[in-house]
């Protein structure tokens, strides 16, 4: 004869501590531990019948038959279905019972299947696995050889203007230091070709604002002169290495301008004029120089160089921070610089980089770049904002996969 908590076990009080068990069905606490020390006589007896099923379909679906003395209620199967590691709330299922002639229930449990959408994968995935597998992957491979181009930003010379890091005597010696270090640079590199993306402000000029007659140390003549010579060294040394294009662009400073107004037109550019100038010279050399230089009326333009279009500005076209923005209003218009890969700029003397987009044209990531200057400094600017910069020239490579962000260097003297 089975034991009174032999009758009254259902996967409720299973899973019950003895004490919860006993107050729950009235039997004492020591037949319950009895039974669960397999002590009692319907445990030695062997007295549930034989047939209890458990099946599980191909299509993720499960059903169950128990035996009870008693019958089984709704919080019965949903206990049953917690013991099997399943949430009851995301299954469903049917049940029922049936009496067995020899006393006891048969309880049905049938259909039970997982509603749809309810499993949450986080809970699946097994991180220790992932992490072990992540430790085989490799990146893609890089191919055996790739044309390498580097591009050289020259911005902010400013010559002629003095300041707190010296006069034109100071200039020539940081930027002589900077192009040795650019030799050893481009022969470590090797290029293919070698773009100088002059990014304007050559000069000092006499019409920026302040008073510039008593604190230039030379003439708008000695400017322009010194200009050109330190334009020809750089592409001279450029061009002990590979093949070199010189792109410019109008600058605020070079302009031909009266006070802050601008005469004549974008090409009217003292520092395009100084390009004309070294231009003769490289041609009747025989050098292998070529030029580019934006449409009469623009102020930017674009070098398709090595398969990766860059464009130029000189930055005084919008405010800080927002060449991005000036960008976007570029591309909208179809503008010189609209279809670029990478945007380049000086007139903030400080380097920035940022990301604008992807190309719809190249399909690749857009940069715009903020070349650091190469002048002897801004006093005014530091005394009113606080701030300064180190002296630098801006090189990077392209090669066929388009911009190589790993390439990125600042020359300083």
């Amino acid at each position: 004869m089975l034991c009174k908590y032999g009758s009254a076990w259902t996967p409720n009080t299973e899973a019950m501590t003895s004490r919860q068990a006993a107050k729950f069905t009235g039997i004492s606490k020591s037949v319950i531990n009895d039974h669960r020390a397999g002590k009692c006589v319907c445990d030695k007896a062997k007295a549930i019948p034989a047939g209890e099923s458990e099946t599980h379909n191909p299509d993720g679906s499960s059903s169950y038959s128990r035996f009870s003395e008693t019958p089984w209620g709704h919080d019965d199967y949903r206990a049953f279905i917690a013991s099997k590691g399943q949430d009851p709330d995301k299954v469903t299922f049917t049940w029922g019972w049936t009496s067995n002639p020899g006393g006891g229930f048969w309880n049905k449990l049938n259909n039970v299947r997982p509603i749809a959408g309810s499993d949450d994968k986080s809970e699946q995935v097994d991180l220790p696995a992932l992490y072990a597998a992540a430790k085989y992957a490799t990146p893609t491979p890089t191919p055996p050889y790739q044309e390498r181009a580097t591009v050289i930003v020259w911005a902010d010379p400013q010559i002629g203007k003095t300041g707190s890091r010296g006069g034109t005597a100071e200039l020539i010696e940081r930027s002589t230091v900077i192009r040795k270090k650019l030799a050893a640079l481009l022969g470590e590199r090797n290029p293919s070709q070698i773009l100088i993306a002059d990014a304007g402000d050559g000069i000092e000029g006499f019409e920026s604002g302040g008073n510039p007659m008593f604190t230039n140390d030379l003439s708008l003549s000695g400017q322009l002169d010194t200009y050109g010579t330190e334009l020809f060294e750089y592409i001279n040394l450029a061009h002990a290495y590979a093949p070199v294009t010189v792109a410019g662009i109008p600058s605020n400073h070079a302009a031909w301008r009266c006070g802050k107004q601008n005469l004549g037109r974008p090409s009217d550019d003292l520092g395009l004029f100084m390009h004309k100038q070294v231009q003769k010279v490289t041609d009747a050399a025989g050098m292998n120089v070529s030029w580019v230089k934006p449409a009469e009326y623009d102020e930017s333009v674009s070098v398709d160089f090595c398969g990766t279009k860059i464009g130029m500005v000189h930055g005084n076209q919008f405010g800080p921070g927002q060449g991005v923005t000036w960008w976007q209003k570029q591309a909208f218009g179809a503008q010189a610089v609209a279809s670029a890969d990478v945007l380049v700029h000086g007139h903030y003397h400080s380097f920035s980089a940022s990301v604008a987009g992807r190309n719809p044209v190249s399909g690749r990531q857009r940069y715009c770049l903020g070349a650091p200057t190469l002048d002897n400094g801004s006093d005014w600017f530091r005394q009113v904002q606080g701030r300064d910069s180190d002296p630098g020239l801006m090189v990077f490579d392209v090669t066929d996969n388009g911009f190589d962000l790993s390439s990125l260097t600042i020359l300083t003297a």
